[in-house]
């Protein structure tokens, strides 16, 4: 699923492909990846145009040209990929945009639960994010100590909730949880400011981490090299991790670590 570090990942994959491009052609593979935009209205807008700037917000991607912005949401299963004009077509790429240069920029997505949006300018696209909390990368530490005090949601919901804070998704957010101790079925508003503070802390470094990987990285000092595990076992301590479901998402988490007495790590 891709997740902050994965979306800044594809901006790079956009910006080293695109920026500075003309797009001289739009081909729409699949318009079910089109969301309040038709591939001709897609074509029309942005044939001739040149990508002249990138932003990313969350799990959004922004590719601007001056005038209309392209927006990208990956959801569960998409990707951005630079390839060669005569490079074969992958059967889950739904548009391709070829680019002066010898460049063609693929959106990939096998299971198409989020896609593609034209805005008229960066105006709308302001609008587009408004209901998104802070970046996680960005958001300072007063911004998140607010994120979490004022929701009484567990800390897990919250983490992934983008309103509150935009970016984190279900393999982030249980490994910030189990680096900082915080089991994920607390209430966000019943942790201590050191609690808060040291999820603040983790989540930074945790992301740098992440972003320098282009993911989440599944190493074996991270509960995210052992979450899939048939008896996953905390690289931390050693003891068997738990599985659940929390506000819809498979959960890992150790017992040991992240007690609900909140005394882990």
């Amino acid at each position: 699923m891709p997740e902050l570090p994965d979306v800044e990942g594809f901006r790079g994959v956009l910006e080293s492909c695109a920026l500075g491009r003309t797009v001289r052609r739009v081909d729409v593979r699949d318009p079910g990846v089109l969301h309040g935009v038709g591939a001709r209205r897609l074509r029309e807008a942005l044939e001739g145009r040149r990508f002249t700037g990138t932003r990313r917000h969350g799990k959004w991607l922004l590719a601007r040209t001056g005038g209309p912005v392209l927006a990208l949401h990956f959801g569960m299963t998409g990707s951005l990929l630079c390839a060669r004009p005569d490079d074969p077509v992958h059967a889950h790429d739904r548009v391709l945009f070829t680019l002066t240069g010898g460049h063609r920029l693929h959106y990939r997505d096998q299971r198409e639960l989020k896609g593609l949006w034209l805005l008229e300018d960066d105006a709308a696209a302001d609008r587009l994010l408004e209901g998104q909390g802070p970046d996680a990368l960005t958001v300072d530490r007063e911004q998140f100590e607010a994120a979490l005090s004022e929701r009484r949601a567990q800390a897990k919901a919250v983490l992934t909730d983008q309103s509150a804070l935009a970016g984190l998704g279900n393999l982030l957010a249980d490994e910030v949880l189990w680096r900082a101790g915080v089991t994920p079925v607390r209430r966000a508003s019943h942790l201590t400011q050191a609690e808060r503070r040291r999820l603040y802390t983790v989540m930074r470094r945790t992301l740098r981490s992440a972003v320098a990987a282009g993911r989440v990285p599944p190493r074996d000092t991270w509960l995210t090299g052992h979450r899939d595990d048939p008896d996953p076992h905390c690289p931390r301590c050693g003891g068997p991790l738990r599985r659940s479901r929390l506000a819809g998402r498979g959960t890992v988490w150790c017992p040991r670590c992240q007690p609900e007495d909140g005394r882990g790590h």
